[in-house]
């Protein structure tokens, strides 16, 4: 009888949900309206491109300390909204600032506000540079701490230098992606220049680390070329999202050579053994093990046991490290407890005491029986569920507990809770299922509040990038056996995430809902289940409700596999209701 929303199956396999060559083909349609080769198609991924997607963009990246995402942008925070531990910064205009952070902020929204120094503004301190020196081309730098100017170390200077260079001088697209070092005449030969090592995306040379080193003997100096006039881009050039034109065989490389970082967010792989993010990110080789996570699920520090030893002198990058460790956490999706592959039995396994502390029962207690649907708790008062669920008209009967692991025997560590209010999405359609997801607000018990001891919240997800296509998740719940037995005790079962499931469910299937399943077709879920998490993994092993269990066909049927609303894709919408402090792992 068509959609049934308490009824799931992960029955099926990859092929079945579309394959990728169908999704390479519209990738490369996609190339053919922009003028982009087709060839290209084995780095980037069009239907990500077309999306825009910049270092402004916190679906692919995080966010600077001092800014926050909304809405899938990172926007400046006031001043006041960092930490106020950190050390002392001067500006280019000299305005003094308590905290590197603060500047940065205050320069968000007034950008000529640039970083100078650490410390106590002194009156004229300069920090200059200068593209030229006769017909060379050659550039100069003179740090505040330096009487004169001086020619530039080629070693080590890369495109993330050059395009800071340009940008410091009001080149807003930085520099020309061919800009290079040459080798100094004769007559300028200096014995000693400047090493200078950036990230890519300070707005300052200042912000980069500088020292003073021996020249080698032939070193070259930097040259310098600002990207001046936007152009047409040619065959074999790849256009950034700030329309800057580069050569196509410098993206996905991990260099930001767009200056915007346009030409690292959607690659499927990485050219020169760059790191490839699960959210299909390239980010430099440096980057690993350097005691920052840069990848959305934290793979780039994820068994670093002998970490690469970081720059350890006083550099402002250090700084921006450290107010990154002083911004609020959420901890959510940590448990201590590590899964064990235990005794197979049907359907999946039975789970312990503290695998999914998370995990929720809801009940309605003018009905008979126990838990007719599951929920995730994510934090402070809140729940999350699905839509079809639950009605507005019978919050008061509703019960959730909170802790439990068998509906029979009675556990002392379980929570029992009444329901506060019920937030239903207000667009969610029964017909279809879309929008299929609902908070319920938990009534506290006295003062309490809802102070759960034991309980650890699942993280929501804030990028629809954070897990793809294979990644191995777990889904949990009551519900019915095979054969609709009935079961009491808390179970779960691996699934894998599937591509785009709109061919098996034509019509039906919709931008954000995702699709689950397994390969032998022994993991079913059925009645009960509906509104319970799937829950997938991160490289540090944190777990997130990426999904909500909605619909399915028939119990136990092959090639139609279970369908979840995908949480990321109402990030915005949850942190609205309960406030983007309780879910907020990285202070998005």
């Amino acid at each position: 009888m068509g959609m049934l929303p308490i009824c799931l199956v992960f029955l099926s396999l990859f092929g079945l949900c579309g394959s990728e060559n169908a999704a390479s083909n519209a990738e490369e349609n996609q190339f053919g309206q922009v003028n982009w080769p087709a060839k290209q198609d084995k780095y980037l991924i069009g239907e990500c491109l077309s999306n825009q997607y910049t270092h402004k963009s916190c679906r692919k990246v995080f966010c600077d300390p001092w800014e926050r995402c909304v809405e899938g942008k990172c926007l400046c925070k006031l001043p006041y909204q960092c930490p106020k531990n950190g050390s002392s910064v001067c500006s280019a205009n000299r305005m003094h600032f308590s905290t590197y952070c603060q500047l940065k902020s205050y320069e968000c929204q007034q950008p000529k506000e640039k970083f100078l120094h650490k410390g106590k503004c002194m009156p004229e301190e300069t920090f200059s540079i200068s593209p030229s020196h006769g017909n060379l081309s050659l550039l100069r730098v003179k740090p505040v701490n330096q009487k004169d100017d001086s020619f530039v170390c080629a070693n080590g200077w890369t495109t993330n230098e050059a395009n800071v260079a340009c940008k410091h001088l009001g080149f807003e697209l930085g520099a020309e992606f061919q800009a290079s070092s040459t080798t100094a005449e004769s007559a300028l030969n200096p014995l000693d220049c400047l090493q200078i090592t950036c990230r890519g995306l300070e707005t300052s040379l200042a912000e980069c680390h500088i020292e003073m080193k021996s020249r080698d003997s032939n070193e070259g100096l930097v040259s310098l070329q600002c990207y001046k006039n936007l152009r047409e881009c040619s065959d074999g050039e790849f256009q950034c999202v700030n329309k800057k034109c580069i050569s196509l065989n410098k993206t996905c490389d991990g260099i930001n050579d767009c200056g915007d970082l346009s030409d690292e967010l959607c690659c499927r792989e990485c050219r020169n053994n760059s790191f490839h993010c699960w959210s299909n990110i390239c980010i430099p080789n440096k980057n690993v093990c350097n005691k920052e996570i840069d990848c959305l699920t934290g793979e780039d520090e994820a068994g670093c046991e002998k970490r690469i030893k970081g720059d350890e002198n006083d550099s402002v990058d250090e700084e921006r490290k450290m107010v990154k460790t002083l911004l609020p956490k959420v901890h959510c999706g940590v448990t201590n407890h590590t899964f064990t592959r235990r005794k197979r039995i049907v359907g999946g396994y039975n789970a312990k005491k503290g695998e999914f502390p998370w995990q929720v029962a809801i009940r309605d207690i003018s009905k008979e029986g126990t838990v007719y649907c599951g929920g995730a708790y994510i934090g402070g008062c809140w729940v999350l569920t699905a839509a079809h669920c639950v009605r507005a008209n019978r919050v008061h009967l509703y019960r959730v507990w909170i802790g439990l692991l068998n509906t029979i025997l009675y556990d002392k560590e379980t929570n029992t809770l009444e329901v506060k209010q019920l937030i239903i999405h207000e667009n969610y359609n029964a017909s279809t299922y879309e929008n299929d997801i609902a908070l319920l607000e938990l009534r506290g018990s006295g003062s309490r509040e809802c102070f759960l001891e034991n309980v650890v919240p699942a993280c929501i997800p804030w990028s629809e990038y954070m897990f793809n296509t294979g990644d191995r998740c777990k889904v949990s719940g009551w519900g019915l056996e095979k054969g609709y037995v009935k079961q009491y005790i808390l179970k779960w079962g691996n699934v894998n995430l599937f591509n785009n499931c709109s061919e098996l469910y034509p019509g039906r299937f919709f931008k954000k809902m995702a699709c689950a399943g397994t390969y032998d077709g022994s993991t079913d879920s059925c009645k009960g289940d509906s509104g319970g998490p799937l829950i997938c993994y991160d490289k540090q092993n944190v777990a997130h409700v990426w999904g909500i269990v909605s619909w399915g066909e028939n119990c136990g049927e092959a090639g139609h596999p279970g369908v979840y609303t995908k949480v990321a894709s109402y990030y915005d919408w949850i942190s609205h209701h309960v406030t983007r402090s309780v879910i907020s792992r990285y202070n998005i």
